[in-house]
């Protein structure tokens, strides 16, 4: 009789255990709260690189529409194409002469910017996309926006290729000055190349007709500047910005 009591009181101690840890795989357990934060939300796609149209690079601009009430600006239609994953663009414009920039935004692949005439441009297109901060620029192209009674271009500064832009150098006694210069009208000349420690007042140290200057003497521990003056065979010239390297 006491062991058919204790077989009881164990069953029924069984069955409140099982009952009371959920002991089954139920559909009916919890399901643990969405995670919070961007964590849920898909990546944003990289915006690709636009390409640009026109104007073309190296190219005489000639389809800008004359500002009526200055003949010393038109304005031209800049259009480049579709790039993947984009929302907007940002077109960065900058005056070759001046160094002078400026931006535009567009939300769709062209937009009328209004430039000075005669006077040679850089431009490229900055592709955007909403949800990121990443940005993908295009190549850049160059272009003159003609001016009135123009018949001969002037060259289009000069750009450094060798040493780059804020460049350290290190161990050398000399260094090699490179740089690439281009005109419409294919008549260049010759480059003076300036050359100096006081970027404020360089001297002109040589005028060579091929776009380099070798063996240059420089010390260690110095920050050096150069530019160059391109000229052409109608005495155009354009002078290129103030590059400047160092040696350690």
């Amino acid at each position: 009789m006491k062991s058919n009591r204790m077989l009881c009181i164990m069953l029924i101690i069984a069955v409140i255990l099982f009952v009371g840890c959920g002991g089954s795989d139920s559909d009916d357990a919890p399901t643990p709260p969405p995670m919070n934060g961007t964590d849920d939300e898909p990546a944003v796609p990289n915006p690709e690189r636009a390409t640009l149209v026109f104007p073309e690079n190296n190219s005489e601009c000639t389809t800008g529409i004359v500002n009526p009430a200055n003949e010393n600006l038109s304005t031209i239609t800049f259009e480049w194409n579709a790039s993947a994953n984009t929302d907007s663009y940002t077109i960065t414009v900058t005056n070759l002469n001046t160094s002078a920039s400026v931006f535009f935004i567009a939300n769709s692949t062209s937009s009328d910017i209004t430039v000075e005439r005669g006077v040679p441009y850089s431009w490229f297109v900055t592709s955007r996309a909403n949800g990121t901060t990443f940005t993908t620029d295009s190549n850049i192209f160059r272009f003159y926006n003609e001016g009135p009674g123009i018949e001969n271009y002037a060259p289009f500064p000069a750009e450094a290729v060798s040493p780059t832009r804020g460049q350290n150098l290190s161990g050398i006694s000399s260094v090699n000055l490179i740089w690439t210069g281009s005109d419409i009208d294919n008549d260049i000349v010759d480059y003076e190349v300036f050359f100096g420690t006081n970027g404020a007042e360089l001297p002109s140290i040589a005028t060579v007709t091929d776009a380099s200057l070798n063996d240059i003497e420089v010390i260690s521990g110095k920050t050096y500047f150069w530019k160059v003056v391109t000229k052409d065979s109608v005495n155009n010239s354009s002078t290129s910005e103030t590059f400047n390297f160092r040696v350690n």
